[in-house]
């Protein structure tokens, strides 16, 4: 309780100090506006403002926003000018506090005969956005999707051991996180928590997180929030270039390593291609004082992509494979009731095997391939037709302890087939309008392949979803607005042998509408307020209806309820945006009401059978409320020293039974120092504190773990810089002090510490 005074201490001070700077003075006249892209409506930061009569200039922040004081009644020429854009100069009549909105297109370029036009794909949406940009990335290569977006204000990770995590945003996951790979959302096994998701990051450019529902834009599994995972894009003209990472950690003793390649052709202006491939290989993760056995990991991957850009027609044409076999702790599949509750009590493996490369069972293979087409085409009226299909196969295999030949088998063998189609279309601006409205497709089969020798976790099924869409966006100066509406309808046919043998069918329709409103407003250069109110829903997944024993991965029994009914929610995120100087901050709220709402809990038993004693969980459903802050802050405390902040709070209730959620992330603050310097590079110290999560269930197989504290250092420069290479170095250092500890949120705390200390090496070589 002291330390989360002490953080509502610093919060309060902080907003206090910053409110009392928004409070000075002002002038007698004032224009303020907002410079957009014409085409797809995104803010331009950096853009130029001047106004001829008055030889005043003005360049715009990160939200677009511009700002003139001491503006006196007359008449004026203003003219707007960024790279890559066509300069735009409007008259002002000033008689009174002036906003506007300057709208810039992109220039079109000759090169050799042939025009060429780019097209952005953005998600436009008011609500809240983190960003994880290319430097960014490439201080965290060689981690998962999950180990690389927790670093965000808001997002978390939910883990089975040290090798296998999915991001959390606001205490939701799974299936309530949309993961748009390439602009195509991502369909595998994602209901467990040890189905980590099937991406790349070292394909990736960007990661952005959308923390509000997005259900009107993308469907159900968007209502705790949107991941995106951007590749560059591909070149339009002559000549190669390409990148190569490798990546060697002392932790585990992995290595890591990427390369992509890509180019054009001369005399096909527009054309291009990519190609890239990555590898990741590990032994057995190390706890402090301990191995952890069969902790071992190996990925290989690859991806490719085709695209052809005119002035009107865009097309583009992707594939990629990822490919991994994850080591499953050994000690947590147990032989009897007394050996589980001896590790439980122990709260550590009674055995120390050593490093090993080796991977046995229990252990899980995953396959994962995708295949996207999509294209664009400008009309004459300007508006925008945007088009896709992609298909996806999905093979997830989890092996476990087995007698004989069935060692070999897997016990969890699932193919999940899907095939999405999508068109929308952009009208043309009207009014300071602009909006979509499309349709979505999805189809999916989902197999268990035979031979398992065991009765099916979940059962074959197939799926259809068919969901329209329209989003409208009114833009006026430094005031925006926004509203949505969404109708899907749902329908899943079932079938599956119970345990007693018996063929049971079922099939299942859902249908809902989604509504969303969205407003935001920037009070000056330095002020900006956001604020988005959506409704949400989400039918119960396949493996809540119908799980019926063990689940291998997880080391547990899980039982299903067909009856489940869908989650109803609506979801409020109200953020403010404060850029001045020296500091910037941003510090967001949220409120998440979800009726029916579907959740795994510990019943307290446990199941015995040949392959071992496993602790059981079924899934409830009862109403729940989330609600939470995020902070991020920065100040320069020297030109090349700046100190940050950044903390997450949660509270997340059971409504019905007056009682807390099962995994929900603790309450966590990180601190740290970074020193940056062109020639020196950028040397970074911070330290995260975590807190026990006192929220706890009635029951759990073991109390909460104490809260706990790492320290992490990391310096990442250019090595050397040429005309057309470079070569980038890093080293860091997570848990300098070796720290053990347990996270809450890592389902094999129950009988394992976290990785202790890890040293990372990085060099990226760019041509």
């Amino acid at each position: 309780m002291k330390y989360l005074n002490q953080l509502s201490i610093v919060l309060l001070l902080l907003f206090i100090s910053i409110t009392t700077v928004f409070g000075q003075g002002n002038c007698d006249f004032s224009v303020r506006g907002k410079v957009v892209d014409t085409e797809s409506n995104e803010a331009i930061e950096g853009a130029y403002v001047w106004i001829k009569e008055l030889e005043k200039g003005a360049i715009t922040n990160p939200n677009g926003n511009f700002n003139f004081e001491n503006i006196c009644e007359g008449h004026y020429i203003v003219t707007v000018e960024f790279l890559g854009y066509s300069p735009q100069t409007v008259q002002l009549n000033v008689h009174e506090n002036v906003n506007l909105t300057l709208r810039i297109t992109p220039k079109e370029y000759l090169i050799d005969g042939v025009e060429i036009v780019g097209h952005k794909d953005a998600v436009s949406t008011l609500n809240n956005i983190s960003n994880i940009g290319k430097a960014i990335l490439d201080e965290n290569r060689g981690k998962n999707l999950g180990e690389t977006l927790k670093d965000l204000p808001g997002v978390t990770t939910f883990t089975t051991g040290s090798n296998i995590s999915k991001p959390v945003i606001h205490g939701m996951h799974s299936n309530r996180i949309m993961i748009l790979n390439n602009g195509v959302r991502q369909e595998g096994q994602q209901w467990g928590g040890e189905h980590a998701p099937e991406i790349d990051p070292f394909m990736a450019e960007d990661i952005s997180v959308v923390k509000g529902a997005e259900t009107v834009r993308f469907g159900p599994e968007a209502m705790g929030g949107v991941i995106l995972v951007t590749p560059p894009k591909l070149p339009v003209s002559g000549g190669l270039k390409g990148s190569a990472n490798m990546i060697g950690t002392t932790n585990g003793q992995s290595g890591a390593g990427s390369i992509s390649l890509e180019g054009g052709i001369k005399k096909l202006q527009g054309f291009g291609y990519r190609v890239q491939a990555s590898s990741r290989v590990g032994g057995n993760i190390k706890s402090p004082n301990y191995y952890q056995d069969n902790t071992g990991m190996r990925e290989l991957n690859f991806s490719g992509a085709l695209g052809y850009n005119t002035k009107t027609l865009g097309m583009e044409l992707f594939y990629s494979r990822f490919s991994t076999e994850i080591g499953i702790l050994s000690d947590s599949h147990t032989g009897n009731s007394s050996d589980l509750d001896d590790l439980i009590e122990n709260g550590r493996p009674f055995s120390d095997k050593g490093f090993s490369y080796s991977i046995e069972n229990p252990r899980q293979k995953v396959n994962h391939q995708l295949f996207k087409a999509k294209g664009h085409y400008h009309l004459n009226n300007d508006g925008v037709v945007n088009f896709s299909y992609a298909f996806q196969k999905n093979n997830r295999q989890e092996f476990d302890k087995r007698r004989g030949s069935l060692n070999d088998h897997a016990a969890l063998d699932l193919e999940l087939f899907t095939n999405t189609f999508d068109i929308s279309y952009e009208h043309p601006t009207f009014k300071k309008w602009d909006g979509t409205f499309g349709i979505n497709v999805l189809q999916q089969a989902n197999n268990n392949v035979p031979g398992t020798g065991v009765t099916p976790l979940i059962p074959n099924y197939d799926l259809v979803n068919l969901g329209a869409y329209a989003t409208e966006k009114y833009i006026n100066g430094p005031f925006e607005f926004e509203a949505g509406a969404r109708y899907d309808f749902r329908y899943v046919d079932a079938a599956r042998y119970n345990q007693s043998g018996e063929l049971e069918e079922r099939d299942f329709t859902f249908k809902n509408f989604t509504a969303s409103l969205g407003a935001a407003y920037s009070f000056n250069n330095y002020w900006m307020i956001t604020s988005n109110i959506g409704s949400a829903w989400r039918p119960p997944n396949i493996n809540e209806q119908f799980s019926q024993g063990l689940h291998h991965g997880a080391a547990a029994v899980e039982i299903g309820n067909p009856d489940f009914v869908s989650e109803q929610a609506i979801k409020w995120v109200n953020t403010l945006n404060f850029t001045k100087d020296k500091l910037s901050a941003e510090l967001t709220g949220y409120y998440h009401k979800i009726n029916n709402y579907i959740y795994l809990n510990p019943t307290g038993e446990q199941y015995v059978s040949l392959r071992g004693t496993f602790n059981v969980y079924e899934y409830l459903q009862t109403d729940a409320s989330f609600w939470g802050i995020d902070l991020s802050t920065n100040y320069e405390l020297l030109p090349a020293l700046s100190w940050y902040i950044k903390g997450s709070m949660i509270r997340a209730k059971n409504l019905i039974d007056h009682n807390y959620l099962p995994f929900i992330p603790a309450d966590q603050i990180e601190t740290g120092l970074n020193y940056q310097k062109e020639q020196f590079g950028k040397l970074t110290l911070n330290n995260l504190s975590v807190f026990k999560q006192r929220r706890e269930l009635d029951f759990d197989l073991a109390p909460a773990p104490p809260g706990y504290n790492l320290w992490n250092i990391s310096y990442n420069r250019t090595i050397f810089s040429a005309t057309s290479s470079s070569l980038k170095g890093g080293l860091s250092v997570n848990n300098i002090f070796n720290t053990e500890y347990k996270n809450y949120m890592n389902r094999f705390r129950y009988f394992s510490h976290e990785m202790g200390r890890n040293i990372s090496l990085r060099l990226k070589y760019e041509f």
